[in-house]
């Protein structure tokens, strides 16, 4: 069969100068993204399918294999519904996207979904916009101390537990979760930084970080009153490769909280001591690593990139020995706890660990998808039968994919254009995530564990973060999307082999995949260019001179913005806006250069938008400001040395990274020399 044999695939090796294979995967063809009926090849048929390569203007840059850009970070406020989504109170995404992105998925099932009377809940959307411009009747809400949270317990009260509660590592059977305290020593344990933001979330009264037992409570050293910590069961395919089972190896869950809007925000400690999944490790984290996760997850949000959030860093007054390059040469750092927020951390992985143990637990993997759908889409759960949720195959038996008679089929058809918008938002923002692993993929398409992420600087395609990724490369900056639909087949064969869809369905998902990446990849690109329609050859050029010049990604297309919709601006001035990030080019490049802003400024004084609305829409979807390395980097080294100021300055430069913000211009600037240092640019998976 197709699924059983998905997991065999080779990673891509960019000495082959061609995408990451996933060349039996059924997908689509160009004509498919414009039609209703989508054809799902067979197993036998599915060797001549096209990879997502194929498909996006990377694909021309033959010295750099390479994939789609992403679409415009969205407004934080605006309305929005993913395919085979009507979103309810229970909204899983913390960041929705815009309206137009909605929009450019013309065929997606959500459309169908929206038609229908699914649930008369309307969505509470949480966001930096919408927290600004409510501000006024949040402050009038009663805001929370720490004891007055309200716990609920929802995941180890529905699903199957260890039947033993010590820390020992040891492979966990028929089980979701291990009940286990945080362990982490603790001395003189400091609050380095908290997020706003993420307080508002759960309520919390900002005096509560005042408090001068918060420190210890949110390292672990005391018991948080309500709270009932557990490490989450999972498995997954780390770098192509089954890996058995993983699981929370330093990561505790302390509870889920239950605001007033009735969302569930679950609270996570990173670093709190050993668990039965810490294998050969020690459960802990250091400084280095917890800043750079505390300040990513709050960039990402405030980009407009769906994500798990931070609520808190600590440290925690102990070192702690890292072999930071794997030299044999171990050194002492500080220590800390993240506190990471979510309304769920189930993963890929979190439903492939039960499937693979065969058929004795596949009633576990029945119960994960079903505590999912019944607390994070609930949609589904009340879908009611529908001829417009019926999608024919193109098979010659004529059957056809009823997302409504099959609950899992839809929620797996959700989770794969989640996953699909997610990565599209990455490529958009030139974000390069290091290790996709299935482990590190999230069933409510978040970003989610922050190691060796980084933003591009230099636009070179194959970049990758991950000095543990070299030197396949597997997962590098192009080859995100394809891995997600890697990562996607694995999910649809593990519910595939716990007999909760059938082959047609799991294909159907990937199909549902690579479609909404491309609608939402083509929106990114264009809005980033200020175009009224998609133009693929002008942006297949854009990219293949990017990446010929090694040009800043992030400061580019903001200073594109500056470009004049003027036809008759003499030849010799026309790269002057770019002047700034055109740097050290020849008369040759110079040239190709001219020729590209040439046809696109022919391009957008025929669109007849002003330059003054085209900056400002521009500027809305182009950062500023991106949390590259060598900002977080700054921040871990006066961090280290005592100093939290830094930390709490680049933390709120990113709460606002579309605004010019008069005087931070400096947290704007291309790399310095030193950035280039091993363990800046690139670092390990356990950095």
């Amino acid at each position: 069969m197709l699924l059983s044999h998905i997991s065999q695939f080779k990673p891509f090796s960019l000495s082959s100068l061609s995408p990451f294979p996933i060349s039996s995967i059924p997908f689509f063809t160009s004509s498919s993204l414009s039609s209703t009926a989508f054809r799902v090849p067979t197993s036998s048929s599915s060797s001549s399918s096209k990879s997502l390569f194929r498909f996006c203007p990377f694909h021309s840059l033959k010295s750099r294999p390479c994939h789609p850009p992403l679409l415009p970070p969205p407004p934080p406020s605006s309305a929005f519904s993913f395919a085979c989504h009507v979103s309810t109170r229970g909204f899983p995404m913390d960041s929705p996207p815009s309206p137009d992105l909605a929009e450019s998925a013309v065929d997606s099932v959500a459309r169908d979904l929206k038609n229908q009377s699914l649930d008369d809940d309307k969505v509470e959307e949480e966001g930096p916009t919408l927290l600004n411009n409510n501000n006024n009747n949040d402050k009038k809400k009663k805001k929370k101390s720490l004891e007055d949270l309200c716990w609920d317990h929802s995941f180890v009260t529905a699903l199957p537990g260890d039947s033993r509660t010590d820390s020992i590592p040891r492979e966990v059977l028929h089980a979701c979760y291990t009940k286990v305290l945080p362990s982490a020593e603790v001395e003189n344990p400091q609050l380095v930084a908290w997020s706003e933001s993420v307080a508002e979330l759960l309520e919390l009264d900002p005096q509560e970080f005042e408090r001068p037992d918060f420190p210890l409570l949110f390292s672990g050293a005391e018991p948080l009153a309500g709270a009932l910590p557990y490490a989450q069961c999972y498995g997954g395919h780390q770098f192509g490769m089954w890996a058995g089972q993983l699981g929370d190896g330093r990561a505790i869950t302390l509870g889920e909280i239950i605001n007033s809007k009735s969302e569930r925000w679950e609270l996570q400690l990173k670093g709190a001591g050993k668990t039965p999944y810490s294998r050969f490790a020690d459960g802990l984290a250091v400084l280095r690593s917890s800043i750079r996760e505390f300040l990513c997850s709050e960039a990402m949000h405030s980009l407009g990139i769906p994500t798990t959030r931070a609520l808190c860093l600590v440290t925690t007054g102990k070192n702690v020995p890292r072999d930071m390059f794997y030299d044999g040469n171990p050194k002492d750092e500080p220590g800390a706890i993240v506190c990471r927020v979510s309304q769920s951390f189930l993963r890929f992985g979190s439903y492939q660990i039960h499937a693979f143990r065969g058929k004795e637990d596949f009633g576990i993997v029945r119960a994960l998808a079903d505590y999912a759908i019944k607390h994070h889409f609930p949609h589904i759960e009340n879908m009611s039968r529908s001829e417009s949720l019926s999608f024919d195959t193109g098979n010659e038996d004529h059957s056809v994919v009823d997302l409504t008679s099959n609950k899992y089929a839809a929620w797996t058809v959700e989770i794969a254009e989640r996953t699909a918008s997610l990565v599209a938002r990455w490529q958009g923002v030139g974000f390069t995530h290091g290790v996709l692993n299935t482990d590190n993929m999230s069933i409510l398409g978040l970003t989610i564990d922050y190691g060796p992420f980084g933003f591009l600087d230099a636009f070179d395609p194959s970049y990758t973060p991950n000095t543990t990724d070299l030197p396949g490369r597997r997962y590098c900056f192009a080859n995100q999307p394809d891995i997600g639909l890697w990562n996607i087949a694995q999910f649809a064969s593990t519910l595939s082999s716990a007999e909760l869809i059938n082959e047609k369905e799991a294909n159907y998902a990937m199909e549902r995949y690579g479609t909404k990446f491309m609608d939402e990849y083509q929106a990114i690109m264009t809005k980033k260019l200020g175009l009224p329609k998609y133009n693929k050859q002008l942006i297949s050029r854009l990219l293949n001179n990017l990446a010929v010049d090694k040009v800043d990604y992030t400061n580019f297309f903001r200073l594109l913005s500056n470009i004049k919709a003027d036809p008759s601006i003499p030849e010799e001035e026309l790269l002057v806006p770019l002047k700034a990030v055109l740097l050290d080019i020849g008369k040759e490049r110079k040239e190709a250069w001219i020729s590209w802003v040439t046809v696109y400024t022919e391009e957008l004084a025929a669109s007849g938008i002003s330059d003054e609305e085209r900056k400002a829409s521009m500027d809305a979807v182009n950062p500023k400001y991106v949390l590259r390395n060598y900002l977080c980097q700054s921040a871990i080294d006066a961090a280290e040395s005592g100093d939290f100021g830094e930390v709490r300055r680049v933390l709120k430069l990113m709460e606002r990274p579309y605004d010019e913000q008069p005087g931070m211009e400096k947290y704007a600037r291309l790399p310095p020399a030193w950035a280039y240092r091993p363990g800046v640019r690139m670092l390990s998976c356990s950095s």
